[in-house]
């Protein structure tokens, strides 16, 4: 999903955001949240399988499509939010992340491109680009937020 933010909430601070928490929902019934940010004039974008999939055979398939299999996408992450002054960049870096890794996609985000990052785990660890760590509360304790190594 995505959303833009522009300006101040009603009272006057930044909008608080809420980040799903990704459990495998295919209808989207479950809105329980794991994480919020409190953000203003940005856009954000967050890719992830825990919404359009399907089981065949007891095997979960989703659909992120690995172009160099033409397979879903096999990957320890659930979810990746990006953040971004324009939610096209967002939308389009979500994307990159969550076929890459938080690792991997640092190294890819260009010099002077202002992004952040929430990438999620499907051992329920939260790992934050730093830009993002004073906007961002974790409201689901069965999650932790964990540093890079």
């Amino acid at each position: 999903g995505e959303v833009v933010v522009h300006g101040q909430n009603p009272q006057n601070g930044p909008w608080r955001i809420g980040l799903n928490k990704p459990i495998d929902d295919s209808l989207a019934v479950n809105q329980e949240l794991q994480a919020v940010l409190q953000v203003t004039d940005l856009g954000m974008a967050t890719s992830g399988n825990y919404r359009n999939y399907y089981y065949k055979d007891g095997k979960k398939y989703a659909h992120t499509i690995d172009p160099r299999t033409g397979y879903p996408l096999e990957t320890g992450l659930v979810a990746v939010t990006a953040v971004s002054s324009l939610s096209t960049t967002a939308e389009i870096w979500s994307t990159i992340a969550f076929f890459n890794g938080a690792q991997a996609t640092e190294q890819l985000v260009p010099p002077g491109l202002k992004i952040g990052f929430v990438f999620i785990s499907g051992q329920r660890t939260v790992q934050l680009s730093s830009n993002l760590a004073d906007a961002f509360e974790l409201v689901d304790d069965s999650y932790r937020v964990v540093t890079p190594d």
